[in-house]
C-alpha cells in the first residue's frame, strides 16, 4: 500500500516512523510532513484539500491518515470521502468533539458521561459575573482549537478575570476564545486512552500520561505536551469502568444522533477518589502521546487502519510489548510564548546506537543544501526510550537526550517521575 499521512510534527513523524516499518506499506507520503522525515516518507506540498486531492489520484495513494486536529475541524475527512478516498479521521460534525468544548461537554452531560460541572458563556460581563461566585481554584478553557494551551487554572478571581480577558477580550487564542467553558476543579491524577473505532465497534489502547505543563513539578503554563509515557499501569484497573461510561455511550449516542464516528478518539481523563472523570476528548492520536505509545504497538498499525476504514474492529486485537516507553520534548526556550528559530541542532552520532530508543522530529528546517537541521518552532524534536522497567526508560531516555544539542534547547527534567 501506498499511504498519506497529513500533519508536520512530532505525531506525524512517529506515525510515519511506524508505517515505514510495515511489510505491507510499499512508500509512506507526508503532508505537508518536516524534512526529519525524509528518510522515511516523501514530502507532498500542502495548499488545499483539492491540491491533497489530486497528489492522492497522481501518487496512485491507497489510504490517508490525517493527524491534526485542524485539518479535521476543517472538514478533510469529509471532503476526501467524498471522492472515494479511504481515510482515517472523523467527519467534520464529528469532530466537533475537540473543536468545540462546548459542544463536547454538552454531550457529556447528555449521555450522563462523568465530567466536571461547568457553565459556557459568551458574554465576559456574565462570565466575570459567575466567577464572582465561583469556588476555586476554578478551570477556565476557550471553546475553540488552541493547540493545547488555551486552559487556565485560576486560583482566585483576579487571575480568572485576567484570563477571561485575554480569551474574550483580548482574542489571544483568536476566536476559539470568543466562547469560554468555565469548569470546577477536580483533584487527581491525570491519564488518556486512546480508541480505535470503526463506527460500531471500538478497541482502546494502553494508558499514558502527558505531561502538559511547561515547568517541572507541572507547574507554569499549558503547552502542547512536553512528554509522555506508557503504560500508565495505575490506569490499568479501570478499563472495564472507562468502557462503559466514557465510550460506548458516547458512541452509543451519536449514533442515535445519526453521527457516526469513524477513526481515532482520544479521553483525556482525571481519576478522582469517586473514579475517572473526562477532562476532554480529542479527536485523533495525541502528541506526545503517540510517540510513546506506537513504539509499544505489537500489532501492524496498517491493520488498525484497514480495519477501521473496512469496519472490522471487531475482528482487531491489538498486541503490545511489555516494555515501558517515555518520551521526552525538547522546546526551544520561551515556548510556549515567544522563541527563536534557526538554531542548528547537532545529534551525536552515539544516540543511533543505543538500541530502543527512537528521534522524532517536528518543527526542523534545512538552510542549505547539507543535511543539516535547524529549529523552526516551539517544540522541535522529542525522543522515546524503552526498556523494560519504567525506570530504566528514564534513565535510557535522559541519557540520550545528553546526545542532543541546539542553542537554547529546554525540556523538563521530570517526565515519568512524578507518578501520581
Amino acid at each position: 500500500m501506498k499511504v498519506l499521512v497529513i500533519g508536520n510534527g512530532g505525531r506525524e513523524s512517529a506515525i510515519v516512523r511506524t508505517l515505514s516499518k510495515s511489510s505491507k506499506v510499499s512508500q509512506v507520503f507526508a503532508s505537508p510532513g518536516n524534512v526529519g522525515m525524509l528518510k522515511e516518507a516523501k514530502l507532498l506540498e500542502f495548499k488545499s484539500f483539492q491540491d491533497t486531492y489530486n497528489e492522492i489520484v497522481n501518487n496512485r495513494i491507497d489510504l490517508v491518515i490525517v493527524g491534526p486536529e485542524q485539518y479535521l475541524s476543517e472538514g478533510i475527512v469529509d471532503y476526501l470521502s467524498e471522492r472515494k478516498v479511504p481515510v482515517i479521521g472523523p467527519t467534520k460534525q464529528a469532530a466537533m468533539l475537540e473543536s468545540s468544548k462546548v459542544y463536547a461537554k454538552e454531550q457529556m452531560q447528555r449521555y450522563n458521561i462523568p465530567t466536571a460541572e461547568f457553565a459556557s458563556f459568551t458574554s465576559l460581563k456574565d462570565a466575570q459575573n459567575y466567577i464572582k461566585k465561583a469556588k476555586y481554584p476554578l478551570v477556565i478553557k476557550a471553546d475553540g482549537l488552541a493547540a493545547g494551551k488555551g486552559v487556565v487554572i485560576a486560583d482566585n478571581y483576579e487571575q480568572a478575570s485576567n484570563a477571561l480577558v485575554q480569551m474574550m477580550d483580548e482574542l489571544a487564542f483568536g476566536n476559539a476564545g470568543a466562547r469560554v467553558v468555565i469548569e470546577e476543579y477536580l483533584v487527581g491524577w491525570e491519564g488518556s486512552v486512546f480508541a480505535f473505532t470503526d463506527g460500531d465497534d471500538y478497541k482502546l489502547t494502553i494508558f499514558s500520561q502527558d505531561h502538559k505543563r511547561i515547568l517541572d513539578g507541572d507547574l507554569g503554563a499549558n503547552t502542547g505536551g512536553m512528554g509522555a509515557y506508557a503504560p500508565l499501569d495505575l490506569a490499568a484497573p479501570y478499563i472495564q469502568e472507562i468502557e462503559k461510561s466514557v465510550f460506548q455511550p458516547l458512541f452509543n449516542g451519536l449514533k442515535k444522533e445519526g453521527v457516526k464516528y469513524q477513526g481515532i478518539l482520544y479521553a483525556g481523563m482525571i481519576f478522582t477518589e469517586k473514579g475517572p472523570y473526562v477532562l476532554e476528548y480529542n479527536c485523533r492520536l495525541g502528541d506526545p502521546e503517540t510517540q510513546a505509545v506506537l513504539p509499544l504497538l505489537k500489532t501492524d498499525f496498517i491493520d488498525i487502519c484497514e480495519a477501521i476504514d473496512s469496519e472490522q474492529i471487531r475482528h482487531l486485537n491489538l498486541e503490545w510489548s511489555d516494555q515501558y516507553a517515555v518520551n521526552i520534548v525538547a522546546a526551544s526556550q520561551g515556548y510556549p510564548d515567544k522563541y527563536d528559530k534557526g538554531k542548528l541542532i547537532t545529534v551525536d552520532p552515539k544516540l543511533y546506537d543505543i538500541e530502543g530508543v527512537e528521534l522524532f522530529y517536528a518543527n526542523v528546517a534545512k538552510k542549505d543544501n547539507s543535511d543539516n537541521l535547524y529549529t523552526d518552532g516551539g517544540r522541535v524534536l522529542s525522543l522515546t526510550a524503552l526498556a523494560e522497567s519504567l525506570d530504566d526508560s528514564i534513565v535510557k531516555a535522559y541519557s540520550a537526550m545528553d546526545l542532543i544539542h541546539f542553542e537554547n534547547m529546554y525540556y523538563r527534567k521530570d517526565i515519568a517521575r512524578n507518578r501520581s
